[in-house]
């Protein structure tokens, strides 16, 4: 199961595809001014959604 957490407050989410039951995966999408934007994949669905918030941010997942 893949684990988000904020590392503002340390709080924790797990995250996997209702849909498929496949993990989620860490990803990032480049935007037209360079920046990054951290996003989450289901390869076998081809599905890209946002990756979760809290605290203001993007949470963060080690891949």
């Amino acid at each position: 199961m893949v684990t988000y957490k904020c590392n503002k407050c340390g709080m924790a989410v797990n995250a996997s595809c209702a849909s498929c039951n496949e993990q989620i995966q860490n990803d990032h999408l480049t935007i037209d001014d360079g920046s990054l934007v951290e996003i989450s994949i289901y390869p076998s669905c081809e599905v890209k959604i946002k990756s979760p918030q809290c605290c203001g941010e993007d949470m963060f997942c080690e891949v």
